[in-house]
Order: structure tokens, then sequence, then C-alpha cells
């Protein structure tokens, strides 16, 4: 796995089923009293988050995803770890959420940013989900490290289906800016030093269809903060 300077490679992968990395999730922090579990899913731009994310949402009867994407529209990149305080502050508090952003209601998006209080599980999903802006109002942590090469491609050609930046050249023309202000964003901020789990977005060991390669994060400062990878019934080690 190829990644950018400054990232340590994880590892030793091993593979669990989804249900016994949402036990991983639950054994890494306390259970909350009075309001739902926030997860952050935190990772390079294609380098699988949301897949991650709606698969730990099916495990969770109640839960939801607020994908970051709604708050950093029409926003500086990554100049939003304010705006997701807004959304996060009031589950802290057991409060239900419904919060439109500035940028909404300036360039004509209607709705808003809704969560109700009676959840057991909020995953936010997106690149900066655990950003050090909100990592106190985060619960647990999940960095998906993938190979730069491999989510660049996956992240030009979801763009290009989509028809969400243009055409293939425009596409190109705009992932090439993101990464570019990814890759500082990221260098500075060091989030898969704040997750309690790190996940392969393209994983080097065999999977079943409902397996993950997950690892213990590499740079933990103290060996008490990591989650124990010893899931139940654990598969295979790698």
């Amino acid at each position: 796995m190829a990644l950018p300077a400054g990232e340590p490679a994880a590892g030793s992968w091993q593979a669990v089923r989804t249900s016994e990395l949402m036990q991983l999730v639950a054994a890494a922090a306390r259970v909350p009293s009075g309001r739902p579990r926030v997860l952050a899913v935190d990772g390079r731009g294609g380098s699988g988050k949301s897949t991650l994310a709606e698969r730990l949402r099916r495990e969770a009867t109640r839960s939801v995803i607020v994908h970051t994407d709604g708050l950093a529209w029409h926003e500086p990149l990554f100049g939003w770890g304010h705006l997701l305080a807004r959304v996060l502050e009031p589950l802290r508090r057991g409060e239900p959420v419904r919060f439109q952003p500035p940028a909404w209601a300036q360039h004509g998006r209607e709705g808003a940013i809704e969560v109700p209080a009676c959840l057991d599980l909020v995953i936010v999903e997106g690149t900066g989900a655990s950003q050090r802006e909100v990592a106190p109002l985060v619960d647990t942590a999940i960095w998906v490290q993938a190979d730069f090469a491999e989510a660049e491609r996956r992240g030009i050609e979801r763009d290009v289906a989509e028809g969400v930046n243009g055409d293939r050249e425009q596409a190109i023309a705009f992932w090439r800016d993101w990464m570019a202000a990814e890759l500082r964003f990221l260098d500075e901020q060091r989030p898969w030093e704040r997750a309690d789990v790190i996940v392969a977005g393209t994983p080097a060991i065999p999977l079943g269809a409902d397996e993950w390669a997950i690892a213990r994060p590499p740079l933990r400062t103290s060996p008490s903060a990591a989650v124990e990878l010893q899931p139940p019934n654990r598969r295979r080690d790698a």
C-alpha cells in the first residue's frame, strides 16, 4: 500500500466481520448515557469511508450518517469544523439537531441537517470527520487507510460517473486541487494518531463479503489508549 509521506503504514492486518468491528467501536469508549454514541469515519478522499459508514449503520438499529459533504458545501476546503461542532454539541447534550449551514441559505439550498435525539449511534463520515477541532465531541474514531493512487482513481471515476464536477477533464482538475488541499490538511492534522481502529480501504489480505481488514493504530502515544483487537470469533490474522 503506497501512502503519502508522513502517514505510517498500519499492520498487521486481521479480518473481522462488520458485527465484530462494531463491537470494537463500542468497546473503544464508555457507553454514553442519555445520548447517542458519536463515531467518526475519517480517511482520504476515495478511501472507502462511505461504504464502511453505510455497512456500520446497518449494524445499529437506531443510527444515522451525517456526511460532512453537506457541511462543506460552499465552504472553504476543510474550513467547516466549527459547523460540525454545531451538529455534535446538541447531540452530546442528548438533544435533537436541525441545523442549516449558512451557505445553504446563501446559495438557495433548501432543507437542513436533521438528527433525532432517540438514536444509539451517529456516524460522521468524511475527510476531516475526526479533525482536532471536534475531537472532544467524538467518542470513537476510525481511520480508513488506502493506497493513495487507488483512492485517487476511485475518486475521479466516482465523480465522472455522478457528473458532480463536470466532464472527465474537469473532474481530474478538481480532484488534483482537492488532493493538494487534502494533503496539507491531513499532514497538519494527522488524524490516524487519534483513531481507535484502522480499517484498510484497499485491503492486502483476502476478505469475505462481510469482512474488513483492521489494525491497531500505529502511532498511539499510550498503548492503553488503543482498542484491543481481540473480537470474538476472530477469523484469521495476517
